[in-house]
């Protein structure tokens, strides 16, 4: 999803914690192309300053957005109201799109190009999760190291890591050895 990834476009070094390894992808403009081509977005690379730390604080808005709801608060009206800010700079138009009655769906085509377009896009993107999705299903990655948002589309909701392969192994194995030391401080006798 768009909110998402935008927020998880601040990445920790999640095996180590090595917080100098940490990198402002918003300040990559390779990735920042990437990312903008991966969810169909145009604009300008690289961003201006003030475009960069207007991004910075959106994105700053939704981490601590996603923080509250991760700890069950309801959502603010201040939030509402700022999502609208948002959102009431990236015009646009509704479009049919598709072929065939069963592909043909309504569409929003965007009147501009460029980041204020974008910054509306993301807010929409969010703002969409906190009306249609449930609420209880955003999550913050357990790793500590880690912290990505992500949105748990599992059946039982149980998904505690961004993703099972990397973080969720890498805990289970810190947990493991963490076990076994213990054991063996126990049976030494320390």
């Amino acid at each position: 999803m768009l909110w998402d990834d935008f927020i998880n476009s601040y990445w920790r070094d999640w095996r180590t914690g090595d917080r100098s390894k940490d990198r402002d992808r918003l300040e990559e403009p390779a990735w920042l192309g990437q990312w903008m081509q991966e969810h169909a977005l145009e604009a300008p690379l690289p961003p201006d300053p003030t475009t960069l730390a207007q991004l910075k604080q959106l994105r700053g808005c939704l981490w601590a957005a996603v923080q509250q709801l991760v700890q069950g608060a309801v959502i603010e009206q201040a939030l509402i109201e700022r999502l609208n800010l948002y959102m009431s700079k990236g015009p646009a138009i509704r479009q049919i799109a598709g072929s065939g009655d069963a592909g043909r769906r309504i569409t929003l085509v965007p009147l501009y190009t460029g980041w204020e377009q974008i910054m509306s896009e993301i807010a929409a993107s969010f703002a969409g999760v906190l009306l249609e999705k449930e609420l209880s299903r955003i999550r913050i990655c357990e790793n500590p190291d880690c912290l990505w948002v992500y949105y748990d589309d599992t059946r039982n909701r149980s998904k505690r890591y961004c993703d099972d392969k990397m973080c969720g192994n890498l805990i289970k194995v810190r947990r493991f050895r963490a076990r076994k030391k213990a054991e063996e401080h126990d049976k030494n006798g320390l």
